[in-house]
């Protein structure tokens, strides 16, 4: 077994990653940014919404206002699930897959690539916008070029949210999700049958991925993960196990930062080189994506057709009710255990009173945001009558899994912009029922704030460390 000596990756520089994140995403926007998304509102149609608060001086300890259908006996009291909590022991990957191993569960699936072999320095800095000057980012550009997808010629965003940006949020042909609540055309934002949670985690594969995987696994239930790829290269035998257990692998980003404020060579840079660290590490290339918090307008989602990504996001069913959970934000300290539950409470009191079925926004990134799904969320999901029906977006869409990447799908035209080849492939089945068991136009242009993951989620930790792969 080789060791390849990378940065190691812990949990994040608190203080300033959350007053960033606070100025872009939705559900932190503060009122007069309207119309801007809560957190999780209560049920549509409530007089009392409830809302994340937007700062650790606002935040209060609230009860429970509702009863659990069921806990994980080994749950951590939610006291402990809190901003300064004690460091666990994490679960690293069970297995270390060697190089040509095949994933069984997918016919016609390339074997998997040797990872002891992936070279640190031929890619980007760790969490930040990677540079468009490079021969792969240049040549992703002709791709979109050469694609036949128009892309639209709007301005990019600037950092401070809706109120920063007020022509922008008042267009709504422009389609930006953030501040219009309008997500563009085609856009996924649930699954189509009622009582269906398309489970969804973002920013992994991290430290406590390994935790989440464990109960999954035992639960017998599937996921789509969400996947940044500053983290895939850092966490390479992770994100094999996620894959070999046939959880959906999706592109979340190279360093995770607001889309709309990026330029087209920039957005073209952070896709691209997600896609390519993902199929050097699993062989195949994913054809769904996520846009950090949630920042999508038309232009960005073009280029990310162009690239031969499917945008999908969460359900938002009005401006106050969108299915975000908040769980990230306990970390920092910005929000408590006890709201992210009522959160939780509010989200499948909508979701039980819609037609369709619903997406949910949590992560794998934090020990806090792993405990409270591990310990809390998914056991009451899992107890919730008349059942919820649990599974990854690809499948919640009535698609086989192979579909998810472009070197297995069905579809001869899925690999655009040379992304890789097409097949076709079976999968097994992947549910699980609860129950049972800067201003300008688009040209080149450097980021006007620090927008990238380091400094909205991550901190690497001074020396190197030996991952396993």
């Amino acid at each position: 077994m080789k060791l390849v000596l990378a940065s190691a990756l812990v949990l994040p520089a608190l203080a300033s990653a959350h007053a960033v994140r606070d100025a872009h995403h939705p559900r932190q926007a503060p009122a007069s940014s309207a119309p801007a998304a809560s957190s999780a509102a209560a049920p549509a149609g409530s007089s009392a919404a409830t809302g994340v608060a937007t700062s650790a001086a606002a935040v209060t300890t609230p009860s429970l206002t509702f009863t659990l259908a069921s806990t994980n006996p080994s749950a951590l009291p939610l006291s402990a699930i809190a901003s300064g909590a004690s460091t666990q022991s994490t679960v690293a990957a069970t297995t270390t897959y060697a190089g040509g191993t095949k994933p069984t569960y997918l016919p016609n699936a390339p074997a998997l690539p040797d990872v002891s072999s992936l070279v640190i320095s031929n890619y980007p800095t760790l969490d930040k916008t990677p540079p468009t000057d490079s021969p792969e980012v240049q040549q992703w550009i002709k791709d979109v070029q050469n694609s036949g997808i128009e892309i639209p010629d709007i301005t990019q965003t600037v950092a401070g949210g809706c109120a920063s940006n007020p022509e922008a949020a008042a267009d709504t042909s422009r389609k930006w999700w953030t501040c219009s609540g309008q997500a563009p055309d085609d856009s996924i934002d649930k699954c189509p049958d009622k009582m269906t949670w398309g489970l969804t985690y973002d920013d992994g594969p991290a430290l406590y991925t390994g935790n989440l995987l464990s109960y999954l696994d035992t639960a017998n239930l599937k996921s789509t993960f969400f996947v940044v790829g500053s983290r895939a290269l850092s966490y390479p035998a992770l994100l094999q196990e996620e894959y070999l257990a046939q959880h959906q692998i999706a592109v979340h980003t190279w360093s995770h930062p607001p889309m709309t404020q990026l330029s087209n060579e920039q957005v073209i840079a952070e896709l691209g080189w997600t896609k390519k660290i993902i199929k050097d590490v699993l062989g195949v290339t994913p054809r769904y994506w996520r846009p950090p918090y949630g920042d999508i307008d038309k232009r960005v989602d073009a280029i990310a057709k162009a690239m031969g990504l499917q945008t999908s996001i969460w359900t938002r069913i009005s401006p106050e009710a969108t299915f975000d959970t908040g769980d990230f934000d306990i970390a920092g300290g910005l929000t408590t255990s006890t709201q992210v539950l009522n959160n939780w409470e509010n989200i499948i009191g909508n979701a039980t009173t819609i037609d369709t079925g619903f997406i949910v926004l949590e992560h794998d990134l934090f020990q806090q945001t792993v405990d409270i799904a591990t310990g809390y969320i998914l056991p009451d999901a899992l107890a919730h009558q008349p059942p919820f029906k649990i599974e990854p977006i690809i499948t919640c869409l009535g698609k086989e899994m192979s579909e998810a990447y472009i070197e297995t799908s069905s579809n001869s035209s899925a690999g655009s912009s040379g992304s890789g080849s097409s097949g076709s492939a079976q999968s097994t089945g992947t549910g699980n029922s609860s129950g049972a068991a800067a201003d300008g136009h688009n040209g080149a242009m450097a980021l006007a704030s620090p927008s990238s993951l380091s400094a909205i989620v991550l901190a690497v930790v001074s020396g190197a460390v030996a991952l396993f792969l």
